[in-house]
């Protein structure tokens, strides 16, 4: 009898098809994310799981998956899931780094040349019919990238691929990270370890790249942005709740810092009415850091491999837990 596997979400032609020849799947198609009350109907016979960031992973979802061997999900971040409860009941997890270092890395450099050469603002102000005259000397300026000292706070694969980018725009970089890379590696990238509060205050762009976990919660607040200059900006493709919103628009509008470039967000999606989406000097994207098609597709072969070595008693290609 065919092992029971549930998606959450429609993947790739070729996953379903792949996983179609080993599993009895079934596909969530309704509104997104599935309904916690129906994903907890669902889970409890099913051997394995493929789910997706937005997808709340809890000890009380685990407790209801009795023949639950793994959950694979459709991500590098795994927060939503709670993998100690999943480790305590036998219950690999596997995720989704690597593949998406380069197409994360990309977006992130992009919201930066985007917000210093306000390339959405004048392309907002050219649709609504606002370019009424040829701008002169001191009209519509933005900020060179070259010469300016990029803080990447979490240099681990994104933050070292968004370094070297950086290094190719003559760019100075310092870091904070909770242990130095290699002396070797600093060589490499050009980059110089400092303390978090050195980095704050230092730094003219601020890109983060460190998972939500008790200690980065709300990290970025008021307290953070005052310390900052007043002429620097905030990119933030990690998770969104490192950063304290209410917070971040207050700083913007009180030119405390000067702006600000985000893929992620405290709650996901955002409307149009959000406080964010009110400041010109501000840019945002919709969760976007991995959606590029090649990346996209190696997730979603990752993620069957993960969900395949997992529902057979074997440790995921990529595996946190156990």
């Amino acid at each position: 009898m065919k092992k029971r596997v549930l998606l959450t979400r429609i993947l790739h032609d070729f996953a379903i098809n792949e996983l179609k020849k080993r599993y009895h799947i079934e596909i969530h198609s309704g509104k997104i994310p599935i309904p916690q009350s129906k994903l907890r109907s669902k889970i409890k016979n099913v051997d394995g799981l493929i789910c997706f960031p937005y997808d709340k992973i809890d000890r009380n979802m685990i407790e209801s998956a009795k023949n639950l061997k793994v959950i694979s999900t459709y991500s590098v971040g795994f927060d939503h899931i709670d993998v100690e409860y999943a480790k305590k009941k036998k219950i690999r997890v596997g995720y989704t780094p690597e593949v998406l270092t380069d197409a994360t890395a990309d977006l992130t450099f992009s919201l930066m040349l985007d917000l210093l050469r306000r390339v959405s603002e004048g392309d907002r102000i050219i649709r609504k019919g606002k370019w009424n005259v040829i701008y002169g000397a001191f009209d519509y300026v933005g900020v060179d990238l070259q010469g300016k000292t990029l803080g990447i706070f979490g240099l681990g694969r994104i933050g070292g691929t968004l370094a070297k980018r950086a290094k190719a725009f003559d760019m100075k970089i310092i870091y904070h990270n909770r242990k130095h890379i290699s002396k070797n590696k600093e060589r490499t990238l050009s980059a110089k370890y400092v303390s978090f509060e050195k980095l704050i205050t230092q730094s003219d762009i601020i890109s983060v790249h460190v998972p939500h976990t008790k200690e980065t919660d709300h990290l970025f607040d008021m307290k953070v942005f005052r310390k900052m200059k007043d002429t620097a900006f905030l990119i933030n493709t990690s998770r969104g709740k490192v950063i304290n919103e209410k917070d971040l628009v207050m700083a913007i509008k009180k030119k405390i810092i000067a702006g600000a470039g985000l893929d992620v967000f405290e709650e996901e999606p955002i409307k149009k009415d959000h406080a964010l989406a009110k400041l010109e000097n501000v840019v945002l994207t919709p969760h976007i850091g991995s959606s590029t098609k090649e990346t996209r597709s190696k997730m979603a072969e990752i993620a069957v491999k993960n969900l395949d070595l997992g529902i057979n008693g074997k440790k995921p290609v990529y595996s946190v837990g156990y």
